[in-house]
């Protein structure tokens, strides 16, 4: 997503920003063909590709988590911006309810990150029916998630970074 800048020069995305938007472009892509390809196969011959509904499965998965990585430095998930709003006048408090709200991050992340690495031991033994491929591959994204929005939240926290919130408007 590029933004003006005062010189009406658009803003090139950063290098995170390029291959979060191509990975999910490719998910997205990859699964729009393999349902199109079986949905045409299913009704026009009679057969359809197997592994069709496993992969967009898979595909659909890995591409929800990688867009909510993308979705948090640049401030994208929800967020009570009245409530923020309300301390903009009160700095302290500010500092304290952002410092608060990254600790709930990382103990949201923390027990993401804990379900999900139980998922991927289980998995570990077992294999999808149709394409054969070990089934923790479903739970790693929520894992990997977890663990890059927690070091962008710890990192914001120690660096006492302000609360940005992606909106130009301080109250929705």
């Amino acid at each position: 997503m590029t933004q003006p800048r005062d010189d009406a020069r658009p803003v090139r995305p950063s290098a995170f920003v390029r291959l979060t938007q191509v990975l999910m472009a490719t998910c997205l892509g990859v699964m729009a063909i393999s349902v199109f390809v079986n949905v045409v196969l299913r009704y026009g011959f009679g057969s359809g590709v197997a592994a069709s509904e496993e992969l967009s499965r898979l595909l659909f998965v890995w591409m929800v988590f990688i867009g909510a990585t993308a979705a948090y430095p640049a401030g994208e998930h929800m967020a009570f911006t009245s409530v923020v709003a309300l301390l903009k006048d009160h700095p302290v408090r500010l500092g304290l309810a952002t410092a608060f709200i990254r600790l709930l991050v990382l103990l949201a992340c923390g027990l993401l990150a804990w379900g999900a690495w139980q998922q991927i031991v289980v998995g570990l033994d077992s294999y999808s029916v149709v394409l054969r491929y070990p089934t923790a591959l479903l739970p790693m994204p929520a894992f990997l998630c977890s663990l890059s929005i927690g070091s962008m939240a710890l990192w914001e926290l120690i660096h006492r970074t302000p609360l940005d919130l992606g909106h130009a408007a301080d109250v929705e």
